[in-house]
């Protein structure tokens, strides 16, 4: 039976006396103020449960916030994660695991930390900022914005990568319905090692007509076994009557060829486009992953491509990050600025007194509309044609301001080096939008506790 929260703490070690553990304890003690956080994960923990009654008690809903800012924090894997909590009397009490409870299991801390959706993220990230508003630590007067990027774990996309992917994982899957499943009569035959010489040979080329032809080759290995995929779909998607566990892993290869096969032509379609063709495929029409297809192509300042996300922050002057926003494509920053604006009057029921952006976020639009929502001071770090005195006040103030947006920069690199911002390896873009909230409720409830004890 699931619950919101320990209501009797158990007999636990004391911590260290550290200012290492002082921070977690200070994290432990925000937390336990603003119980309606647990409230929030146990509506994503409990999504599926029928009777609440019933079963085995698992973790608490505030033990699985705790491990999961844990994890964000330390930076590590769920098998370190699991080691952590058991080894570590800090983390322990932290976690409010008692002397002769058990340790979590790696599979138990995966499958419970995931639950907690990027909505659920964000909801728990406002009450933090609440809180933060209520002790003086952050009034949301004075903010900074920049956009950085978080890649996703996938290796560089070559289209010669690609198609060797998509034959490996259409192979396997064929593979295994041949060994497992009884009766099935789709043709097969296993090309990925060949796929595989030819994907080698594109990268070893010493000329383009070389590289073509191995291009060639490697697009009918890679539509013979697409050929293969379509037509043991039709027949796993209507076989049976056999026993249920062969009926069930054969909707499961099912539902994984008809994942996959949609991808597989794709990745071929580009590749015939851009190779064969000559034709420059735009970025919106690409594919760069067949297991995180969601990914975007990020071309930052013509200098750097990079693959993921752009995610846009406000910055405070508390060095809080005050409001995330995750977004998909690649939209120009200037498009941003009112959007960012707005979700800062929802969050404090006002707008900011003055504000302080890179240059990519200038126009004359944007500043008239941040003037009109009452905005005193706006400084765009490049001005583009923008008179300093109609962004700011005072050049004193222009100039204060474009020091300060500097610093959201250190918040940045902060983020990633220490937390794990630059690249997501959660899978999936839920769990991709997951992955970022939860590093920066983690990353701000540091920040919170440093200034609390300071």
């Amino acid at each position: 039976m699931r619950k919101k929260h320990k209501k009797q703490l158990p007999l636990v070690e004391p911590a260290a006396v550290h200012p290492k553990a002082q921070e977690w304890a200070e994290i432990s003690r925000i937390l336990d103020r603003n119980t309606i956080i647990y409230e929030k994960a146990l509506q994503d923990l409990t999504a599926s449960v029928k009777n609440f009654g019933t079963g085995a008690n698992g973790m608490t809903a505030d033990q699985v916030v705790r491990v999961a800012i844990i994890k964000q924090l330390e930076k590590c894997s769920y098998r370190d994660l699991s080691f952590l909590i058991a080894d570590s009397r800090v983390f322990g009490e932290f976690c409010k695991i008692g002397i002769g409870d058990k340790p979590f299991k790696k599979s138990t801390l995966q499958r419970n930390i995931t639950a907690l959706t990027a909505d659920t993220w964000e909801k728990i990230h406002r009450i933090t900022m609440k809180e933060a508003e209520e002790n003086g630590i952050e009034k949301g007067r004075k903010v900074r914005i920049d956009c950085t990027v978080v890649e996703s774990n996938i290796h560089t996309p070559y289209d010669s990568q690609l198609l060797w992917d998509a034959v490996r994982v259409l192979d396997r899957l064929l593979g295994r319905a041949r060994e497992e499943l009884p009766g099935v009569r789709f043709p097969y035959s296993n090309h990925t090692k060949r796929a595989k010489r030819r994907s080698l040979g594109v990268m070893n080329a010493k000329n383009a007509t070389g590289r073509k032809k191995q291009y060639k080759d490697l697009l009918g290995i890679t539509k013979t076994v697409i050929g293969y995929a379509q037509v043991a779909l039709l027949e796993l998607e209507q076989y049976g009557p056999r026993e249920l566990t062969h009926t069930l892993f054969a909707m499961e290869i099912a539902k994984e060829l008809a994942h996959y096969i949609p991808l597989a032509l794709q990745v071929v379609e580009q590749t015939e486009r851009r190779v064969i063709n000559g034709e420059a495929v735009p970025a919106a029409e690409k594919i760069v992953s067949i297991f995180e297809e969601h990914t975007d192509i990020i071309r930052k300042d013509r200098r750097e491509t990079h693959y993921g996300h752009k995610v846009c922050l406000t910055g405070g002057a508390s060095n809080l990050i005050l409001d995330c926003r995750i977004l998909e494509g690649n939209p120009a920053d200037s498009t941003l600025v009112d959007e960012m604006f707005d979700r800062q009057n929802e969050m404090y029921g006002r707008y900011p007194l003055k504000a302080s952006l890179d240059g990519g976020f200038a126009s004359m639009v944007n500043l008239k509309s941040a003037k009109g929502k009452g905005i005193k001071d706006v400084c765009f770090a490049k001005g583009k044609g923008l008179e300093e005195s109609d962004m700011c006040r005072s050049h004193y103030v222009f100039k204060a301001l474009r020091r300060f947006r500097a610093g959201i920069e250190s918040g940045i690199s902060w983020l990633k080096r220490c937390f794990g911002f630059d690249r997501c390896f959660w899978k999936g873009f839920e769990s991709f939008k997951s992955y970022v909230w939860a590093t920066i409720v983690s990353a701000n409830l540091l920040t919170m506790a440093r200034k609390q004890l300071a």
